[in-house]
């Protein structure tokens, strides 16, 4: 028998990284294993997409964030789904709430945006959150009428929000330049009719002496409205810069 010499000893190894090699490629960087990552548009996942989309706003789980409680059954019982598809897809204008739709320039498919209506009425919706009343529609079907809306306002909303609506024994200010400058007329409508959850503004049902009507909530969101500065924000001080005392605009 003829015996192995170094050079095929040489060989064997070779032979045998080479193998350990080729077995390795299936799990290179870059390569699709078994259960291959999906790629961005392609994520259907609810929890997926509305943590990574919505819940830095609307809270983890629909409540308790900076914009309105898209987990609190009687905003769910407020909007329809061609809304609530219409508000994901193209945003808010004057908001802070962009165009998530691919078609307004966004980073989500149709399908995604359908997913995430779907996954918020499986979750948040409740057939019973109203109770049996039947909620003023979600937009206003005619301009509301500031005088008329100042009277609804002392006799529904003053107890909490002062006289002057600037601060009163339950809430903060409701016309500060600030706030209004941040929340449009449609916003401030659908806070009226939702309230809002875990404080002590009440949904349009709970105010005294009783329910407001539509047309009550158009006109108070016009008397709102009225009190909208021009130029939202912190004024400049009468001594320092701004643009009527020569500094930068």
């Amino acid at each position: 028998m003829k015996r192995s010499g170094p050079r095929s000893g040489v060989i064997l190894a070779l032979a045998a990284g080479f193998a350990m090699i080729l077995s390795g490629c299936n799990n290179l960087p870059g390569r699709p294993g078994e259960d291959p990552v999906p790629r961005p548009d392609e994520v259907l996942d609810f929890k997926t997409l509305y943590s990574e989309n919505c819940s830095a706003c609307h809270g983890a789980a629909g409540k308790g964030g900076a914009a309105v409680s898209l987990g609190d059954p009687v905003y769910q019982a407020l909007v329809d789904d061609d809304t609530l598809r219409q508000v994901i897809t193209n945003g808010r204008t004057g908001t802070l709430m962009p165009a998530f739709g691919q078609s307004a320039g966004g980073m989500l498919t149709d399908h995604q945006v359908d997913a995430l209506v779907h996954g918020m009425r499986t979750r948040w919706a409740s057939p019973s959150a109203l109770g049996g009343n039947v909620p003023p529609p979600y937009t206003a079907s005619a301009p509301g009428d500031a005088a008329h809306g100042a009277g609804v306002y002392q006799a529904s909303c003053a107890m909490c929000h002062g006289p002057s609506g600037r601060g009163g024994p339950v809430a903060g200010s409701i016309v500060d330049g600030s706030f209004l400058g941040l929340v449009p007329d449609q916003e401030l409508r659908t806070m009226i009719i939702v309230g809002v959850p875990g404080t002590a503004m009440p949904d349009w049902r709970s105010h005294v002496p009783g329910p407001l009507s539509s047309q009550d909530i158009s006109d108070v969101v016009a008397w709102l409205g009225a009190q909208r500065p021009q130029f939202p924000g912190q004024p400049y001080a009468a001594s320092g810069f701004g643009p009527a005392n020569g500094g930068s605009q």
